[in-house]
């Protein structure tokens, strides 16, 4: 008599561990953590002993898991290709993407909005960051793929594309020669922010926090209100914005490098899809730059 394996338990058994946790797993299949445990005790039971055991690190295969986990991924991506093959090649699945709050407007959101009218399936869910908590949340496994900015010279993320990064000030304004300098950032954790403040130190040069607490838009707003200065790479700045010229006595920033993130475990069908679609959008960008 035939029997068959239920592949939404294996799917939730690979992703465990892939995440090494069941919260993790369950907040990448859109379960709750309930379930996915009691989806792993039912495959447990079918196998014939634990298929995990919890270390330091989380949860990781026993030696019946291990065995089991090869042929689940095999049996899954078997799954998946019969699946997009009969369905016409269609991409479908949640897929949690990281974007700094700078590249959404510029450049991701035209992306997003292209790749959904393309892939109508599948279930697109943003997150808002800085690059370094969204390269921790990617290596944590709670986002499928990050578009960060990175130090040009330290990237270690695909490159996508590389420009410098720049100061901003207000058309005609005067925040720029203020003593000591008023600097708005979007978040204190921002990326650029080691950069500045330390090539504002080796100039010598005091400076004050003007604004860091979460909002692009206020960002913005104390910028063109010439309360402030800021610093974003060339191609995220505004029209209606300045990038200061290198007469305006503040020190020279270095270039950053955005590149794509993603997590080790290879990568569902909507997200590699989605991958590609980044890249393709960022060399038409490069082209028109």
């Amino acid at each position: 008599m035939a029997r068959n394996l239920d592949t939404t338990l294996l799917r939730s058994f690979a992703a465990v561990a892939d995440h090494a946790s069941m919260t993790a797993a369950a907040q990448v299949l859109n379960l709750t953590q309930g379930a996915v445990s009691q989806q792993i005790a039912r495959l447990e039971a079918l196998a014939g002993g634990p298929l995990f055991v919890r270390d330091r690190s989380g949860l990781r295969p026993t030696a019946l898991g291990e065995r089991l986990l090869g042929k689940s991924r095999r049996l899954l991506a078997l799954n998946d290709e019969i699946w997009a093959d009969i369905t016409g090649g269609a991409v479908d699945g949640p897929v949690r993407i990281g974007v700094p709050y700078d590249l959404v407007g510029p450049c991701v959101a035209p992306l997003l909005r292209s790749f959904a009218a393309a892939c109508p399936q599948v279930e697109l869910s943003l997150v808002c960051a800085s690059s370094p908590e969204l390269a921790a949340r990617v290596a944590d496994g709670s986002l499928d793929l990050a578009v960060v900015e990175e130090p040009a010279e330290a990237a270690r993320g695909e490159h996508l594309m590389t420009d410098r990064l720049v100061w901003v000030g207000a058309r005609g304004g005067t925040a720029h020669a203020a003593t000591p300098l008023p600097l708005s950032l979007v978040v204190e954790t921002c990326v650029f922010r080691p950069v500045v403040t330390a090539a504002l130190h080796r100039q010598g040069r005091d400076w004050r926090s003007m604004f860091e607490n979460g909002g692009l838009d206020a960002t913005f707003a104390t910028v063109r209100m010439d309360l402030a200065v800021s610093a974003w790479l060339a191609f995220t700045v505004p029209p209606d914005l300045e990038i200061l010229p290198s007469d305006s006595g503040l020190p020279e920033l270095p270039s950053f490098a955005v590149t794509l993130h993603q997590p080790a475990r290879p990568p569902s069908l909507a997200a590699a899809e989605l991958a590609r679609h980044l890249r393709d959008g960022f060399v038409r960008l490069r082209r028109t730059g």
